[in-house]
């Protein structure tokens, strides 16, 4: 099948199964997400849910976890698993976006991954859901299993995977045609596969 009529293909899939996919991480600020997000690295979106709203009751501003103590946020994430890294990390990463970046959560790769705890699955992650990035691809484990089951990618690695040519232009379609939607409803479908 040629490239292009295989992702028009994948896209009418995609979006009869998945209209109007949303992430799975609960938030109300930005930086609740990337904090959500770093909780999220070998623990289930569901544990996440239930861990955040008693870390951001305790902790109601980004100035306030920027100043918390590690060892408080420790017990508060406890259930995540990995919590005295995710913990030290999230408190750093809090810290460094009030003295670099005036408290906002960058919006490039290059700033993102400046940030303690973050690799290039948060900050795609982030970019895609905070900015609208097109091309952010979150690529764990379930999008490169499905990516090269339908052909759109060759490979095990990461990096690999999220820039190869046919995922990049499934991608750059979703975005042309409907947002972000369909590059959200490739990572849910590869999650459900």
């Amino acid at each position: 099948m040629e490239q292009n009529t295989k992702v028009t293909a994948i896209l009418e899939a995609l979006k009869g199964d998945y209209p109007e996919p949303r992430c799975a991480l609960e938030y109300q600020k930005d930086y609740e997400l990337m904090v959500a997000v770093r909780l999220s690295a070998q623990c289930t979106d569901a544990r996440v849910n239930e861990v955040t709203p008693a870390l951001f009751a305790a902790y109601p501003s980004l100035e306030a976890l920027a100043e918390a103590d590690i060892s408080h946020v420790e017990e508060l994430v406890h259930s995540c698993g990995f919590y005295k890294n995710k913990a030290r990390e999230i408190v750093l990463a809090c810290r460094m976006l009030l003295t670099d970046y005036g408290g906002k959560v960058p919006g490039t790769m290059e700033e993102l991954l400046k940030l303690p705890g973050v690799g290039r699955k948060t900050a795609n992650l982030l970019l895609g859901d905070l900015y609208g990035a097109p091309g952010a691809v979150v690529c764990d484990t379930h999008c490169i299993r499905i990516s090269n089951r339908l052909g759109l990618a060759k490979g095990k690695e990461p990096e690999k995977v999220e820039l190869s040519g046919p995922l990049v232009h499934l991608c750059e379609r979703c975005a042309g045609e409907d947002g972000v939607t369909g590059k959200k409803s490739i990572e849910y479908r590869a999650r459900d596969m």
